[in-house]
This record gives C-alpha cells, structure tokens and sequence, in this order.
C-alpha cells in the first residue's frame, strides 16, 4: 500500500477532489482498512493501486479542496461527497482510495470486501459519482 499524495489529475477543473477511475471506500477505523487492503492483496490485488488515508489526510487534502463553507456552485455533487467524506473522518473513519476503472474491476472488489464494513463508498466514473454502498 503506498501513500496518499493528492495529485493535479485528481481534481476537476474547479479544483474539487474527483479521481476518475477510483474508488473512495471508507471504514469505521484504521484496522478496518488495512485489513480490508489485506483481503484485497490476498486476492492477488496490487499495494501500489490502493492508498490508505488518515483522517487528517481526508481533511487536510481532501476536504480542502472544497475550500470554505460556500463553495463555487457545481453542477455535480462532487462537493457533497467530499462534504461527507469530512464527516466521517471527522468521527475518525479511514479510507482506502484504490484504482480500479473498468465496472468489472469495480465488482470484483466489492465481492471481496461483501463483509468488510464499509461506511461509505463511492467509484469515480467520467461525469458520474457512484455509490457502492447503501
């Protein structure tokens, strides 16, 4: 697993978190992520695909790229995902951010982690913010 550094192809033009072809998935805490990135990496998943992100990541790198309480309007709701994103680190939820852009990479995943508990899950697509979760 490496390291989460926010990069440029991350954003959209407007400057808002939005990594096409990612996964977002959070977990309740630390041990819920790694080993939920353990699971993964025992089926045959690559550690350099997925990052881990602390809450201070999520709110620090993330969140800020929402800016202050009254964002330029979007036609999208990448800003509220990454609102939630905030709250959830917030109360001390980790994330795995894990590239995976074809539908049936995106599947395979889920099916691999069906008994992780996910808090919050999303897929960044072209122009569209899927949730895996309910």
């Amino acid at each position: 697993m490496k390291s989460f550094e926010l990069e440029p192809r991350m954003l959209t033009m407007g400057g808002v978190f939005y990594p096409t072809g990612y996964m977002f998935l959070m977990f309740p805490g630390e041990k819920e992520a790694r080993d939920a990135e353990r699971a993964l990496e025992d089926d045959g998943y690559n550690g350099e695909s997925i990052c881990l992100l602390t809450p201070k990541d999520i709110l620090e790198k993330v969140a800020r790229t929402i800016g202050g309480e009254e964002p330029l309007p979007s036609a999208g709701t990448e800003a509220d995902t990454v609102r939630q994103f905030a709250v959830l680190a917030k109360e001390g939820h980790h994330a795995l951010l894990i590239h995976a852009p074809s539908a049936r990479e995106t599947e395979h995943i889920m099916t691999v982690l069906k008994d992780s508990p996910i808090s919050y899950g999303q897929k960044y697509r072209h122009l569209i913010i899927e949730d895996l979760v309910e």
